[in-house]
């Protein structure tokens, strides 16, 4: 709500208000020459004085920036009637000190921030008016309610002064508005900060790992076991498959390589086809080793031409055709298990 909708608010809370009990008016300038007439406006000042008691008694602080303000404009409204001033500044400041009382008294939610300048007092000292509206944007300003709403009608009261008899009028209450604001600065930059709540940093808790299994086929030239006599499409296969590990971070948790030999055995040695498989086993092995592959608790097996997938029992007019047709069964077979950390 800003300051022009609140004070149509409030002026209506005043309004109403004033149904049962009518606004305090003093008695025009005109008639202030009997003593009944300047008995009656002292009793109207000690009646908004009672209530602004009984607003303390009911709990509201005297320290309150309204309930202060509302005293403010009270006493500068008396010091002004005392002191003769014929203008309506000592019924307006009366009226504005009955404005914030009544607002208290109805307990009104938003209450005003802003000071009129009553009686079209002058603006005097920007500098100060924009020191309260600092202060009051501060963390520490509760503590210094007071002064800055007595800084704030002091200011208000030296521009009537100016208005009416220039600046050697006015200084006085300049002066007092200076004090004032100082002494606030003091008490806010002094005032307990509220402590700081710690920045929560939420952690989702970890995702649990992702099994993994891998293979591959690595199959070698016929009655060979050299890395340079693998296949180069199962040498690039082997290598993807360590690249994946590498890249995806993958904790191996099992390996098995079983090495194969195809069913032809021209030397007629007896277990021949046994020690080649084991041959390629090795020589597989010795690769992920290079590869920086940990292969301690590996489970390495040689089969020998004990399992063939593909027999080409077919007549084949070259030997090189045969020895083709049985490049399957010359293969280490490499598995890999693991576990991979869970991508959110």
């Amino acid at each position: 709500m800003n300051n022009s909708t609140f004070s149509i608010a409030l002026a209506l809370l005043f309004t109403g208000a004033s149904a049962m009990a009518q606004p305090t008016q003093l008695k025009p300038a005109s008639e202030r020459v009997s003593d009944d007439a300047i008995q009656a406006d002292h009793q109207a000042y000690k009646t908004l004085q009672e209530r602004i008691h009984q607003l303390n008694e009911r709990g509201v602080p005297v320290r309150d920036y309204h309930l202060s303000k509302a005293q403010c404009w009270l006493d500068v409204s008396l010091h002004e009637y005392t002191r003769n001033d014929r203008s309506a500044f000592p019924q307006e400041a009366l009226t504005e000190s009955e404005k914030l009382i009544v607002a208290l008294e109805n307990k009104a939610k938003i209450l005003p921030m802003d000071t009129p300048l009553v009686n079209g007092a002058a603006r005097l000292r920007p500098d100060l008016w924009e020191r309260t509206g600092v202060l009051k944007q501060d963390s520490g300003f509760q503590c210094a309610w007071p002064k800055v709403a007595c800084a704030e009608v002091e200011l208000v009261h030296a521009g009537n002064e100016f208005n009416q008899q220039q600046w050697r009028h006015a200084k006085p209450y300049v002066q007092i508005a200076e004090e004032l604001v100082s002494e606030a600065d003091v008490l806010v930059a002094q005032c307990p900060k509220p402590p700081v709540a710690p920045k929560v940093v939420v952690v989702p808790a970890p995702l649990p790992p992702v099994p993994v299994a891998l293979s591959a086929s690595v199959l070698f030239d016929f009655d060979k076991h050299t890395p340079d006599h693998i296949r180069s499409a199962s040498r690039t296969e082997l290598d993807n498959l360590m690249a994946r590990v590498k890249l995806e971070g993958i904790t191996i948790t099992s390996l098995v390589l079983v090495g194969h030999a195809d069913r032809l055995n021209e030397t007629g040695q007896k277990g021949y086809n046994q020690q080649l498989s084991q041959k390629r086993v090795n020589t597989v092995r010795d690769l992920l080793v290079a590869q920086g592959l940990t292969v301690s608790g590996a489970s390495i097996e040689a089969k020998g031409d004990g399992d063939q997938i593909l027999a080409c029992q077919a007549r084949m007019k070259k030997r090189a055709d045969l020895e083709e047709c049985l490049l399957p069964n010359r293969r280490v077979q490499v598995e890999i298990k693991g576990m991979k950390a869970a991508r959110p």
